[in-house]
């Protein structure tokens, strides 16, 4: 059995606002009671964490998950989940029936004891905000009124990010009644311990599992990419496979065209124009709608150029890296690896991972830089981004500055180069000092990532993945 890992900053979390809960309560404080609100991304082991959590503690609780379900058939849900839970005094539950949130929370409140703490778990809480009628409203009568004055830890977990977030904003009822936390998916410190990685595969492997741990489960420890992709492969049900679809299903029914944009802009397409035609030649508005709503749940970044002068050159991308490399390589040949012949599936990767991976880390890179700095040879930058023009014949990899998208200041200007033999060399220092002169005058700072070391002179800094692995373990 794989031990859990990766979450002991969550756990703790978790554990201390509990204990603030007993203490409250043994204090004889007049509203004990705590809320945490919980979101991630879909299959990134919130649910998992709650639970190892519960089976840790072994507090009273009970853990309920909404389905999008009528509000009939989730106050049914709600009452089996009561008759399953530990909380000493669940039968009273079934005994009234309630046919209501109002009442559903009144009689859970309750029901929870008075001298000892116990753990509430609402799970997939937007599916309620979304199908019951005032339930903000609701919760936070219930949460003021009743609940809060229990010796009870409220966890209201959720995966579409902008309904959570929404949750806790100012205009709306539950505003400040509840702590934030946001699980997300493993980093490549954690991958590198829990698969026995040394560093530049620990950051191949975030960027074909997302960090995903149902996915991270099925890498047997140590092996390669290769080995992993094989066994995945020649399995129709892994993990690898099916997860990518269920988030989307979940998330985007059949028939919306985000989901023809996605798979657009996970084919490699990137500008506006591109997008369009890729997707089957969509209308403007129609295209504008569905890059909104990718946008806002936060399933694709809209990224601009990050310079001293504005740009309308806006660039989308697929913001989670496993759903990233499961649109470009496993999405477009399922038929295929279901007719068991992976193997092509496979030959197919081996083919074009090194040119897509040069992509696809940039981002991983440059949220690595940014847990690592200030360091001895650069400072803090408040904005971490990229530059390009229309046609790319300027290309910046990486640019520190003090502002985005518009700097006031440039503080460093870098390269990537993620490679498995060959080094950062003269040839790389002198296309990266020449796009320089392209957008400043000044001297700034140049930087270079390898994965392979830098066989040149004449940069202010360098990194490896040793040394960006250990901004995650530090974090």
């Amino acid at each position: 059995m794989r031990r859990f890992i990766g979450r002991d900053r969550e756990l703790k979390v978790l554990h201390t606002a509990l204990q603030s809960v007993r203490e409250a309560s043994r204090a004889g404080t007049a509203a004990p009671g705590q809320c945490i609100l919980i979101r991630g991304r879909r299959r990134v082991g919130k649910s998992s964490l709650v639970e190892e959590f519960l089976r840790r503690t072994e507090t009273p609780s009970l853990f309920f998950t909404a389905a999008g379900g009528t509000v009939e058939d989730e106050l049914t849900e709600l009452l089996d989940a009561v008759s399953r839970s530990t909380l000493p005094d669940r039968g009273m539950f079934a005994e009234e029936t309630p046919s209501q949130w109002n009442a559903a929370f009144r009689l859970l409140a309750e029901i929870l004891p008075d001298d000892r703490p116990s753990v509430v778990v609402i799970d997939e809480v937007p599916y309620l905000m979304d199908r019951v009628d005032a339930f903000e409203g609701m919760l936070q009568r219930a949460w003021d009124r009743l609940l809060s004055r229990k010796p009870v830890l409220l966890l209201l977990v959720g995966s579409d990010l902008s309904m959570m977030e929404a949750l806790n904003s100012y205009d709306r009822p539950f505003h400040q009644r509840g702590r934030e936390m946001v699980v997300g998916p493993l980093n490549p410190a954690d991958l590198a311990e829990m698969l026995d990685l040394p560093p530049a595969a620990a950051f191949d492997a975030a960027l074909i599992t997302g960090g995903l741990p149902l996915i991270c489960a099925e890498w047997q420890t140590g092996a390669d990419i290769w080995h992993f992709l094989r066994d995945s492969l020649d399995n129709p049900i892994s993990a690898l496979l099916v997860s990518a679809e269920r988030s989307l299903a979940a998330e985007f029914p059949p028939q919306a065209m985000s989901r023809e944009v996605l798979r657009a802009i996970g084919s490699g397409e990137r500008t506006f124009t591109n997008i369009a035609r890729a997707a089957g030649g969509i209308a403007h508005t129609t295209l504008t709608r569905a890059t909104e709503v990718l946008t806002e749940k936060r399933v694709v970044a809209a990224e601009l150029p990050l310079s001293l002068r504005p740009s309308k050159e806006r660039r989308y991308r697929v913001a989670d890296p496993y759903l990233r490399f499961w649109l470009a390589f496993l999405d477009p040949h399922m038929a295929e690896i279901e007719r068991m012949r992976g193997d092509l599936t496979l030959s197919r990767i081996r083919e074009r991972w090194t040119s897509w991976r040069g992509r696809a880390i940039e981002p991983l890179i440059r949220e690595s830089l940014a847990r690592l700095l200030p360091d001895d040879r650069l400072p803090a930058a408040p904005a971490l981004g990229g530059y390009w023009t229309r046609g790319n014949d300027v290309e910046i990899d990486l640019v520190g500055a003090d502002r985005q998208p518009v700097a006031r200041q440039l503080l460093f200007l870098g390269s990537i180069k993620w490679r498995d033999k060959a080094t950062f060399d003269t040839h790389d220092l002198a296309a990266l000092q020449k796009h320089r002169a392209a957008i400043t005058d000044v001297p700034v700072p140049l930087v270079a990532v390898s994965r392979n070391g830098v066989n040149c002179s004449g940069l202010q800094a360098t990194y490896g993945p040793e040394q960006l692995l250990a901004a995650w373990r530090r974090a």
